[in-house]
């Protein structure tokens, strides 16, 4: 099936941008198939693109490949060993055993995440395309990287738009063979993984390298860690010395992770305090208390997942950073990251700049963080640079 667009809006796609709207196609009458293929030709008819097909998201289609080639289990084959030679090339299995495998458009995958953790696969699809060559998928990830196991977790929102179900579940394998929680290695640290319950795929695996440079900077201080899920900033922070670290989440399950991944690393507990609550209001209540801390480390869920929730995701940024500079001592150190898509790295550092502003302090930014490189981004997708991270020093 042709799909043809309409004059003009063919620049992003000779841009090599993998995202067509809906609005962008010229109409047509013969009904598709969710998932299918298409060609997408220029307003003279000229061939642009080959894309999968979905016929409810605003994103109607999704680019595989911008050359004139079949797509076909082979065509899948060598993206995905691509996408492992990549991976073998930054040597994270040095600092890790688990890390991504396949990161969607930015593999040239639209769809499609693949995290690997030691011998179990995790795979989540997320739209018509790669719930269309799914099954196929599975079965090369089988055969190239020699892991017998997979793990669906196909249960995250952005499903819905494309008119999909969450589905979670065994893909390949057997059950027995794939007991959760796992323990995942890290810099010689252990941590404890639910590949079933837990966020995302199970872990942050994309804050690895953010999560070691932190511990590095924890030494000697006493340590806010917001929004901690499992521990792993705290984990860190305590294998490198910290004085003390205060651990915050709202779930109870994640941090009965987090104490049994201090136990299983040996730490000092007794430098350790985990509590359950609403950061926001936990924040206030410290701030009423005068207490302070000589580091905060904010990593809240994805408040904008797209620009349109931009607005309100930044007035929520803006309220735990103009708290947190408030905590922190003279000299204390702000690690502070958004992982929303529709907050970009700019947007980010105006909000915190503006928090500490309000806050009546000044500060400085010392580094800059992003997502690990298992977590590439694609100099034509820049959407894919979703993870931002700036660490601060409080004047």
């Amino acid at each position: 099936m042709n799909l043809t667009i309409k004059p003009g809006r063919e620049k992003s796609l000779l841009r090599r941008h993998p995202w067509v709207f809906a609005s962008a196609i010229q109409p047509f009458d013969s009904p598709i198939a969710s998932g299918s293929t298409v060609d997408l030709l220029a307003p003279n008819g000229s061939f642009l693109a080959r894309a999968s097909y979905s016929p409810i998201s605003q994103i109607r289609a999704r680019v595989w490949t911008f050359i004139d080639e079949p797509i076909d289990k082979e065509f899948f084959r060598r993206k995905i060993k691509a996408a492992i030679e990549v991976r073998r090339r930054l040597q994270v299995e040095g600092r890790s055993d688990s890390y991504r495998l396949i990161h969607s458009e930015s593999d040239n995958l639209p769809g499609f995440v693949v995290d690997q953790y030691k011998d179990v696969l995790v795979l989540q699809s997320t739209t018509a395309g790669s719930e269309f060559w799914k099954d196929s998928i599975a079965d090369i990830l089988v055969e190239e990287t020699g892991i017998q196991n997979i793990y669906e977790r196909s249960d995250v929102d952005v499903r819905e738009l494309e008119g999909l179900k969450p589905i979670t579940g065994i893909l390949r394998g057997a059950i027995s063979s794939l007991q959760s929680p796992i323990t995942n290695y890290e810099y010689g640290l252990k941590f404890r993984v639910d590949l079933e319950h837990g966020h995302k795929t199970g872990f942050y695996l994309d804050q690895r390298e953010n999560r070691h440079r932190v511990g590095e900077l924890a030494k000697d201080r006493d340590v806010l860690n917001c929004f901690c899920y499992t521990g792993g900033f705290s984990i860190h922070a305590l294998a490198n010395g910290a004085k003390s670290v205060l651990s915050v989440d709202s779930s109870a399950d994640a941090l009965a992770l987090l104490e049994e991944n201090i136990a299983i690393n040996s730490l000092p507990a007794d430098k350790h305090t985990s509590l359950e609550g609403d950061v926001f209001q936990l924040l206030r209540k410290f701030r009423d208390e005068n207490r302070s801390f000589d580091m905060i480390i904010l990593d809240p869920p994805k408040f904008a997942p797209t620009a349109a929730h931009a607005e309100k995701a930044s007035r929520a940024y803006k309220d735990i950073n103009l708290l947190a500079f408030k905590l922190l001592r003279h000299g204390g150190i702000l690690a502070t990251f958004s992982c929303s898509g529709g907050v970009d790295a700019a947007l980010f550092q105006k909000i915190v700049a503006s928090a500490a502003l309000d806050a009546g302090t000044e500060a400085t930014i010392i580094e800059h963080l992003s997502q690990a490189g298992d977590h590439p981004v694609s100099l034509h997708f820049p959407e894919g640079a979703y993870l931002k991270g700036l660490i601060c020093v409080k004047g």
